[in-house]
């Protein structure tokens, strides 16, 4: 079973799980990731989903500017995550969105290689990619838990 794991941003983490197989890292920009999904065309998406997460991650002594920045990628962030939901719909692919939180911790390059056994470059996209995936490589919980809107 083909698995795409997504961090959706300006720049678009991808990792592509086969048979539960980690194959491939990739990062692109938003605007490709129509093209990527009819060319590999996988069972399933999981994406990390910034909808579901009600903290925005500011704190008191965040300036005012520095908040509104926040906001507005945070926003971009959401869009993106509703245009991975309707792409994969349009092409019949069962997608569920999984909230940053849940996705865990980010992961440096040696922790990333530890728990994957990847022995190439990545970056914390692609890293990102692969951990919101990575309970659901074998497809077996996606089936369980559905489509996500």
């Amino acid at each position: 079973m083909r698995i795409l794991g997504i961090d959706p941003g300006a720049h678009t983490g991808l990792a592509f799980f086969d048979g539960g197989q980690l194959t491939d890292l990739a990062t692109i920009e938003p605007h490709k990731l129509e093209r990527s999904l009819a060319e590999w065309h996988p069972a399933a998406v999981i994406f990390e989903d910034s909808r579901l997460s009600s903290h925005a991650w500011t704190t008191a002594a965040s300036a005012k500017a520095v908040a509104i920045k926040m906001a507005r990628n945070i926003g971009e962030i959401d869009a993106y995550c509703r245009i991975i939901v309707l792409l994969c719909g349009e092409l019949g692919i069962a997608a569920l969105g999984i909230s940053p939180k849940d996705k865990g911790a980010k992961l440096n390059a040696a922790s990333f290689a530890a728990i994957s056994k990847w022995d190439r470059q990545s970056n914390q996209h692609e890293r990102d990619a692969a951990m919101v995936a990575w309970a659901y490589r074998r497809g077996l919980m996606v089936n369980q838990r559905g489509k996500n809107a």
